[in-house]
C-alpha cells in the first residue's frame, strides 16, 4: 500500500472496506479464523478504535530464537473494519526508535520489544513501548497511526527497576490518562496532559504499586509466598458503563486470562474471575479489549500455528459477553473467531496483503508500494472474507503484479481452494520483482456474499509478487 495514495488525514480512509445495508445476511462460513496473522508470528495484541477503524497493534517473535528466549525486534500495526480481514501494515515502530535501547540487557538493538500500547489524543499518536530490562519508553506520531514515530524525552518514561514491562494506557471519561503495567507488581501513574510524562506527586515520585491482595486479584492456584495472587502480568484497561475492568495474564504458568473490576481506573479492585482459561501451545497470554460496532472484542494469543510454542506465538480474537451485573461469561478459544460485522466491497481497491487466511505466502515493504505479498509459490492462496459481489455480479478482474517469470496465475475461486472458478488471471511477466503492472482477466458467477480465495498456480521457486486487487462490473450497453 502506497501511502503516497492516502488523500485524507489517516490512512483508514483508503482501507478497501465498506459496510453495506444491514439487511445483508453473510454467509455461515463466513467467519475469521484464528489466530487471525499467519504470515509471521504475533503476540500481545494492543487494539483500539478510531474513526471507525480497529488498529491492532502486535509485537514480533522472530523465527530464530537467540539463547532459546523470546527474540523481538520490531512493533507491527494491521488494521480491519470488518473483524474477519486484516490488512498488513508492517513495521511501524522497532528498538531502533530508542536510541538509549543501544546498550543494556536484552541485546541492545537486537532484542526486547516487548507488549505495547498505543492510544490517540489530540490528533497525537502515542506508542507506549517496554524494552526488555531498559525500562517503558514513549513514541509519538504526528502523522497518523503508522507513524513515522519518534522519541520526544529520549529516556525511559518508566525506570527498570519499577517492574516495567507490558504498559496499558487509558484516558478516562474526564480527560486524565493513566498508565498501568508490571510483572510481578502492578503499577500505575497518573500521566499529564502532555502523555509523556507524570504526576510525581504521589507513591514513589507518583509510581503507585496496587495493593496486590486476593481480594484485588483473586488467589494463586499454586501457592507463592512471593506472589500470593493470580496476577501474573499483562493488565489492560478497560471501562463499560461506569464500571471499570483491569484485564490481567494470571499465573502460574500457563497463563491464563482473568479480570478485576472497581469503581476507579486505580481500583480499589475486586477479583471477577478467569476470562479465557490457560490453552494452547503458550505458556504466556496478554489481554486486548476493545469495543468495536456494538460488540466486545477480547485479543489473546496462543501458540495454534505450525512451528508455535511458547517463542512462537499468534494473536487471535473472539467476541467477549457480559452477564446483567457487568460480569464476563467465560470463553474458551476458538479456531472459528469472530463473526464479521461488515462485508468487504471488491469493486474498490483492495490490497493484496488483506487476509482472513493465507497459506504460504510472505508481506513485504518497500518505499515504492508500501506493502505487498510475496513469496508466493504453485498451491499458495489467499481467502478474503464476505466479500459482496451485488445482485449484478463481476465481470473483470484486476491486480497489480510484478516479476520475471512466467506461467503464474491466479485462480479466483469462491468460498474455499476447491471452491467454485469464477476467473483465471494468467500472470504475465513484467521484468522486475519491483515493476508493477495492472493485469485483467474475464469474470463469470460471481454474485451475492462469498468467501474469495485468490490461489496461486504456476512452476516451481516464486511465481509473482501482488500489490492490489480490484473487481469491475459489467459494462452497460448504451
Amino acid at each position: 500500500m502506497n501511502p503516497s495514495n492516502m488523500n485524507a488525514k489517516y490512512p483508514h480512509h483508503c482501507l478497501a472496506f465498506i459496510l453495506t445495508a444491514a439487511s445483508v445476511v453473510f454467509s455461515s462460513n463466513c467467519y475469521a479464523l484464528n489466530p487471525i496473522i499467519q504470515t509471521i508470528y504475533t503476540a500481545d495484541p494492543a487494539p483500539m478504535v478510531h474513526d471507525g477503524v480497529c488498529y491492532l497493534y502486535v509485537d514480533h517473535d522472530e523465527n530464530k530464537l537467540v539463547n532459546n528466549f523470546f527474540t523481538m525486534k520490531d512493533w507491527r500495526c494491521f488494521t480491519s473494519t470488518d473483524m474477519v480481514n486484516w490488512t498488513d501494515h508492517g513495521v511501524v515502530a522497532s528498538l531502533h526508535n530508542f536510541k538509549w535501547a543501544a546498550s543494556g540487557w536484552g541485546g541492545g538493538f537486537e532484542n526486547g520489544a516487548w507488549a505495547l500500547q498505543t492510544i490517540e489524543r489530540d490528533g497525537k499518536w502515542y506508542m507506549y513501548c517496554p524494552l526488555q530490562g531498559r525500562g517503558i519508553g514513549v513514541l509519538v506520531s504526528t502523522k497518523g497511526p503508522f507513524g513515522p514515530f519518534t522519541d520526544p524525552i529520549g529516556k525511559p518514561l518508566i525506570g527498570a527497576k519499577y517492574d516495567s514491562i507490558d504498559p496499558t494506557v487509558f484516558i478516562d471519561d474526564d480527560g486524565q490518562a493513566y498508565l498501568c503495567w508490571g510483572n510481578p507488581r502492578c503499577w500505575y501513574v497518573k500521566l499529564n496532559q502532555d502523555m509523556i510524562s507524570y504526576d510525581t506527586s504521589s507513591g514513589d515520585h507518583g509510581l503507585v504499586v496496587q495493593d496486590m491482595t486476593v481480594e484485588a486479584f483473586g488467589k494463586r492456584s499454586k501457592e507463592d509466598p512471593k506472589r500470593p495472587t493470580s496476577y501474573e502480568e499483562g493488565p489492560w484497561l478497560y471501562k463499560r458503563n461506569k464500571l471499570y475492568y483491569l484485564f490481567f495474564a494470571g499465573g502460574p504458568i500457563s497463563e491464563h486470562l482473568g479480570y478485576s473490576t472497581g469503581s476507579s481506573p486505580t481500583g480499589p479492585w475486586k477479583y471477577g474471575g478467569v476470562v479465557l482459561p490457560a490453552e494452547g501451545r503458550s505458556f504466556t497470554d496478554h489481554p486486548g479489549v476493545v469495543d468495536y460496532k456494538g460488540h466486545t472484542y477480547l485479543f489473546y494469543h496462543n501458540g495454534a500455528l505450525p512451528g508455535g510454542g511458547g517463542f512462537h506465538r499468534s494473536v487471535c480474537v473472539d467476541e467477549m459477553k457480559f452477564n446483567p451485573d457487568g460480569s464476563i461469561v467465560q470463553m474458551t478459544m476458538t479456531k472459528e473467531g469472530a463473526a464479521p460485522v461488515a462485508t468487504l466491497n471488491p469493486y474498490q481497491r483492495v490490497e493484496a496483503e488483506t487476509i482472513a487466511w493465507e497459506s504460504g505466502v510472505k508481506t513485504a515493504k518497500n518505499a515504492n508500494v508500501g506493502v505487498y505479498v510475496t513469496g508466493i509459490n504453485d498451491g499458495d492462496y489467499i481467502k478474503v472474507c464476505s466479500v459482496d459481489f451485488g445482485d449484478t455480479g463481476a465481470a473483470k478482474f484486476m491486480a497489480s503484479v510484478a516479476g520475471t517469470t512466467e506461467g503464474g496465475a491466479i485462480e479466483l475461486r469462491l468460498d474455499d481452494p476447491a471452491g467454485k472458478l469464477i476467473g483465471t488471471l494468467n500472470v504475465k511477466a513484467t521484468g522486475s520483482p519491483d515493476k508493477w503492472e495492472t493485469q485483467s482477466c474475464d469474470v463469470n458467477g460471481a454474485k451475492g456474499v462469498h468467501n474469495l480465495v485468490l490461489k496461486f498456480t504456476g512452476g516451481n521457486g516464486p511465481l509473482f509478487n501482488f500489490d492490489w486487487w480490484k473487481f469491475e462490473y459489467p459494462t452497460i450497453e448504451k
